[in-house]
């Protein structure tokens, strides 16, 4: 089977989420269709948004880095093969056009790995006698105002209260402070980073810069254990998926924006640009399944800082990137939202929520340290006493009440997919204490394991002589789609008539043609209007498992269709038009996007 090779027609309705990223794991940046920068923070992702039009209601002239072509009538898009550096080209409706060049640098310098603060972008004719603006007009405070400028005769200093910023520029300082429009006769730099002199000649050192970082990428990507099938559609992913990790700390962010609304007027509005402990756990499961194990290395190293922080006690949710435990949770007064859909909240008031899934998701990913030879640090006995703490607390709290993972705010249960993660924690500390030789620690963690799992039967299964389901919670019996991790989380097999079941009522219930709902009951904000995409492929990996591997296929292949132009999906979508809503990129779903193409696709040998 042949595979696709470019990103699909952008449908109409998921223009505004057509955003195209670009970074190098210190900073990011979102690339409208016409090659805007309109969504990028400072001096880390969870910084202030110096590029905010994103969510500027329709005020979209400042907050924003455009290059605008004099008569512009078409313009389009594509990543430099396996990188996410972006060219983008703009034509006027005389002919003329220009081609502009983005990317953050990232390669190995003087024994480390460079990636500043810093947006770099090379604009250059292609046809024609093109006349250009450049629109730069960075913001501060979350969109309270634009900066104070002052400038040189080749540069231009932004003072942002956190880090200021210098443009480096071969272009006139003049025409861009005027904002004027002038022809471009030959190739323009921009390098837009730390406020210090630029040093060496600013042509040759940014087309260096931008060699050294493709190749960074697509030696990067060259690694990757990529199925056969759909090979474009997960490299992309994995490429943004690693473009999500903080590599300062380890931290890898739900996604890269904060308040895209998971449905139109909804006020589901939410600030993802925090570590997730359950969403990091999905996404370096996904990437070790490539084999990008760099980015399982960075977050082990996280996670022992959140652990040696919390000294045998309750783990947050989320934290910052900076591993900083309280979020609280504001919203940005001069910021009108996306579409004008307010608020646009800064932190996250989840934080202060008990949500006990953490401490399975803490240990599962851990426990690879001990038995991948691969690694440059293997676990220890150390490290085996410190994971037991986390054990420990999945023990305790099995049973308990928590929020669960769809973060409810005015009501707690005793969620299944808490308890079953508080199993998964202590069948593998059992199976990790069985590999070390620890026969004591094997038999106290596999007991506890099957004492959680009865507790699971008891409580959790809705029925008597067979017949029944497993419910949400153990306090009611209705239906979510964690369920479906009963099989990832090897609690239960495919064939398993209790997940048969219950399988067969979650599609009855939840599922919406080609989507999947989280849940249909009613939350603290309504029934739920959109389908949650990671949902839609937990949905997927079920039927293949199933032995349903056509339909599987099918819908998988529907999913794909509905990614944007940069090869990308949001957290959400409206389950009757397509329409892509939440924050974006999203981990969750690209997660979904690797886990299904290894699950679906023909093997390598197939190849002739």
């Amino acid at each position: 089977m042949t595979q696709q090779t470019s990103a699909p027609p952008l449908p109409a309705h998921v223009s505004d989420l057509e955003l195209w990223p670009v970074g190098n794991c210190q900073v990011s940046g979102l690339i409208d269709r016409r090659g805007g920068i309109v969504w990028g923070c400072v001096p880390r992702v969870d910084g202030d948004p110096t590029f905010c039009a994103l969510l500027n209601g329709s005020s979209q002239d400042v907050g924003v880095w455009r290059f605008e072509l004099e008569g512009q009538v078409s313009a389009r898009q594509e990543y430099i093969r396996n990188t996410p550096n972006l060219v983008t080209t703009l034509e006027a409706e005389d002919g003329s056009a220009v081609e502009i060049l983005d990317f953050c640098p990232r390669f190995e310098r003087s024994g480390r790995m460079y990636r500043p603060v810093a947006f770099v972008r090379i604009v250059r004719p292609v046809s024609g006698n093109p006349r250009i603006r450049v629109a730069l007009s960075p913001m501060r405070n979350y969109g309270a105002s634009t900066v104070e400028t002052t400038n040189g005769t080749n540069h231009i200093r932004y003072l942002l209260p956190q880090q200021a910023l210098r443009l480096s520029t071969d272009a006139s300082v003049g025409y861009i402070l005027e904002n004027r429009f002038f022809r471009i006769e030959d190739d323009m730099h921009f390098f837009l980073g730390p406020d210090e002199p630029f040093v060496g000649n600013l042509r040759e050192e940014v087309r260096h810069m931008e060699q050294l970082t493709r190749k960074y990428w697509q030696h990067w990507v060259r690694g990757l254990a990529t199925p056969f099938e759909w090979q474009d559609a997960v490299i992309r992913a994995a490429i943004t998926l690693k473009l999500c990790q903080h590599e300062e700390t380890g931290a890898i962010v739900a996604a890269l924006t904060t308040s895209i609304p998971e449905a139109p007027g909804s006020e589901r509005n939410w600030d993802y640009r925090y570590c997730w402990i359950r969403d990091s756990y999905y996404t370096v499961q996904a990437l070790n399944r490539l084999g990008a194990l760099d980015v399982l290395e960075k977050y082990l190293g996280y996670l022992r800082n959140i652990v040696d922080e919390a000294q045998g006690g309750q783990v947050q949710p989320l934290y910052s990137v900076m591993g900083v435990a309280e979020l609280d949770e504001t919203t940005a007064a001069h910021l009108a939202g996306y579409r004008g859909m307010g608020p646009v909240r800064i932190g996250n008031a989840a934080y202060k929520q008990v949500q006990y899934d953490c401490y399975g998701q803490i240990v599962l990913p851990t426990v690879q340290g001990f038995f991948d030879k691969r690694l440059l640090r293997i676990a220890d006995d150390r490290d085996f006493t410190a994971l037991e703490e986390v054990g420990e607390m999945a023990w305790l709290k099995h049973d308990q009440p928590d929020a669960g993972l769809w973060e409810f705010r005015t009501r707690q249960e005793t969620h299944t997919y808490s308890a079953v993660m508080s199993w998964a924690a202590c069948d593998r500390l059992a199976k990790t204490a069985d590999f070390l030789g620890k026969d004591d620690r094997r038999a106290l963690w596999q007991e506890r394991a099957d004492a959680i799992r009865d507790t699971v039967e008891a409580k959790a299964w809705k029925g008597e002589n067979g017949e029944g389901h497993y419910g949400a919670s153990f306090q009611s019996d209705y239906l979510d789609a964690s369920l479906l991790q009963l099989l990832e989380l090897h609690y239960l097999d495919p064939d398993d008539a209790r997940f048969q079941k219950t399988f067969a009522l979650i599609e009855r219930d939840l599922r919406r043609g080609e989507h999947m709902l989280r849940y249909a009951a009613e939350d603290d904000f309504g029934a739920p209007e959109t389908a949650f995409n990671i949902c839609t492929f937990w949905l997927i990996e079920a039927l293949a498992l199933m032995d349903r591997k056509e339909e599987a296929r099918d819908l998988f292949c529907s999913m794909l269709a509905h990614r944007t132009g940069s090869g990308l999906l949001s957290e959400d979508m409206d389950f009757e038009n397509g329409e892509l809503w939440g924050n974006f990129p999203q981990t969750y779903s690209l997660v979904g996007i690797i886990n299904c193409a290894g699950l679906l696709s023909q093997s390598w040998s197939t190849v002739r």
